[in-house]
């Protein structure tokens, strides 16, 4: 009832008293309709930006981080271009996430955004109080509504002129707003005490996590600096909240994703922008003093949005050297707070009988991956190896073997191999139910929520995926018709059935061990495709030697007709498993994105079904 209450009444009740508000001050009307327009202008510049740019941004995100410079650079230079700190740091959250990036480099993209976020507060103050963009915005609307006639590059260079225009109307509107609505006077608070810097720090943190935006919120300190609603000690220390308020959104996506590596990078850019904050606090007077002295001599003494833009670059740049020479420090901090999860060596497992059943789900799959064709596709590459390690364990446990088998080398253990199976033994259709459903489910509805456009290389790697975890599945099922019979007869005492039904088991270990092996393997294309061949060659020869055995013992009497059919149903089953899991690997081998994602993260062995 609370949480009903909550999610649709707080709603109506703030809408309400919001319509109320604009009906009894046509100032504030004006000026939320300004914010409304600069937000809006700032969304289409974004999306109009990355679906110009497609996956090149991408792309030139994995190559920025050989170097913390060059992770510097990129940091800077994306934000520089998208107008947006935040969304620079939520998409290098989805690439370390997905092992796309390092956690130094990510550091590094951080400390570069920072920076790069105060252009945009530059290119505001340089406009000045008094220069109208209205007049330019105008045509600018009418080019940005043609563009979007002439196809899908033209639509997303449309919609970057549209979101410029947009901006450039938010802000004469808000310059409107502020010089008309006259019940937001903050200048007769002093921000000279602490507990009135802090006051004015707590109102650009709020301000920036409500709005999403730190420019929105720098925007709006500008303003009301320019129309003396502010003095220059609260206009900084607004500024100084802001700069925190980014880092909140970062660190809620971070938590969110439950994976480790994001939220170390989500804690490493709370940390920073806590302590240049605390550090930017504790030296207020002496950066003030610094600004004015720095723009006496351009004769800007008297230009406070200058100011205030000038200060808002020298705490960050001050924030950035200071942490500069602790970045190897700094990321094994937050490898020891948050330290790696632990890969369980076996994924399934008997659970004791007083314990629910909970079907297994996605591993790697989050929402933040969505925000990137390259981050969703490695996310789903290791959701395929969280599958396909769940696929080979009910394999196993569906011809009766210990999982760690897949994993020896050299001869196999004849005596385990005649052994009759365990009392205990799991029932692989159950296991299908728990372990590889859900994975399966959620790695489906995850690659049909992904929006964003791709190109051909990418469709190509998406079908791939598709068709892999298919074939994976299709491997498990057919083990579950196999286990029927191959438990049936290996229960029985010693005769040609049960003799049949050994050699079977022991060709599809032997033929999941080489695929293993394959996949683990560094050969050069041409020597792996070679092996692959062997491997096809040496189960068309076991089939062809099956069979004319089954056919013999027939002849001898050694098996009846039910014998026969059940023999010859399994071997299909049997070379339907081992031929699902060989397309399996080779689609994600074979594939050119593979290769590109494996060099990204070359660190962390193969990305396609690690099997």
């Amino acid at each position: 009832m609370n949480s009903r209450f909550f999610k649709t009444f707080l709603p109506i009740v703030g809408l309400l008293m919001l319509s109320w508000s604009f009906w009894a001050s046509d100032g504030w009307l004006e000026l939320c309709a300004g914010l409304a327009l600069f937000l809006f202008g700032m969304q289409c510049l974004e999306e109009g930006l990355r679906q110009l740019a497609g996956s090149k941004l991408e792309q030139l995100l994995t190559r920025s981080t050989a170097t913390p410079l060059k992770g510097l650079m990129f940091g800077m230079s994306g934000t520089m271009l998208l107008q947006s700190s935040t969304l620079v740091s939520l998409l290098t959250i989805a690439f370390i996430s997905t092992g796309l990036i390092k956690l130094a480099g990510g550091i590094a993209i951080l400390f570069g955004a920072n920076l790069g976020s105060t252009t945009g507060i530059w290119l505001l103050a340089l406009a000045g109080q008094n220069v109208s963009l209205s007049p330019l915005a105008l045509p600018l609307l009418v080019f940005g509504v043609l563009a979007s006639f002439t196809g899908d590059k033209g639509k997303a260079a449309g919609r970057i002129v549209l979101g410029i225009a947009f901006i450039f109307l938010g802000i004469d509107q808000i310059k409107t707003g502020f010089s008309t609505f006259g019940g937001m006077d903050l200048s007769q608070y002093h921000a000279g005490g602490l507990a009135g810097q802090l006051m004015f720090v707590a109102i650009g943190l709020f301000a920036t996590v409500v709005l999403q935006s730190s420019h929105a919120t720098l925007m709006l300190t500008l303003t009301a600096l320019a129309t003396g609603q502010l003095d220059l000690g609260q206009a900084l220390a607004t500024a100084i909240g802001a700069n925190v308020g980014t880092s909140v959104t970062t660190a809620f996506v971070g938590s969110l994703g439950g994976n480790r590596s994001g939220q170390r990078l989500a804690l490493a850019h709370v940390l920073f922008n806590v302590t240049t904050a605390v550090l930017a606090i504790a030296l207020l007077l002496p950066l003030t003093w610094l600004v004015e002295w720095l723009v006496a001599p351009l004769g800007l003494a008297e230009n406070r949005l200058i100011q205030l833009a000038l200060f808002h670059t020298l705490f960050n740049a001050m924030g950035v050297l200071l942490f500069w020479p602790w970045q190897a420090q700094l990321a094994n901090l937050l490898l020891r707070v948050l330290p790696e999860r632990v890969e369980p060596t076996v994924l399934v497992t008997e659970l004791a009988p007083a314990r629910p059943e909970e079907p297994t789900r996605a591993r790697y799959l989050n929402d933040r991956a969505l925000d990137s064709a390259d981050a969703a596709a490695s996310a789903v590459a290791q959701e395929l190896q969280h599958l396909a390690r769940l696929s080979l364990e009910v394999i196993c446990h569906a011809t009766y073997l210990p999982v760690d088998q897949l994993r020896q080398q050299g001869r196999i253990d004849e005596a385990l191999i005649n052994a009759k199976p365990d009392a205990q033994a799991l029932d692989a259709e159950r296991l299908y139910q728990r372990h590889i459903k859900g994975v399966y489910s959620d790695l489906l509805t995850f690659m049909g929520r992904l929006e964003l456009p791709l190109d051909e290389s990418h469709q190509a790697f998406w079908l791939s995926c598709q068709v892999a975890a298919l074939q994976l599945v299709d491997a498990v099922k057919d083990a579950k018709h196999l286990q029927k019979n191959l438990g049936h007869y290996l229960r029985t005492d010693d005769s040609a059935a049960r003799q049949a039904y050994v050699e079977l088991r022991r060709h599809l270990l032997e033929s999941l061990r080489e695929i293993r092996a394959l996949n683990h393997s560094e050969l050069p294309d041409e020597l792996w495709r070679e092996r692959l061949n062997w491997l096809d060659e040496r189960a068309a020869k076991f089939d062809a030697e099956f069979r004319r055995r089954l056919f013999e013992s027939i002849r001898n009497q050694k098996l009846d007709g039910l014998q026969s059919s059940s023999l010859m149903n399994d071997l299909g089953y049997a070379s339907r498993i081992i031929q699902s899991l060989r397309n399996a690997l080779l689609l994600g081998e074979g594939h050119e994105l593979t290769r590109q994602l494996r060099q990204l993260a070359e660190d962390e062995g193969p990305v396609i079904l690690q099997l």
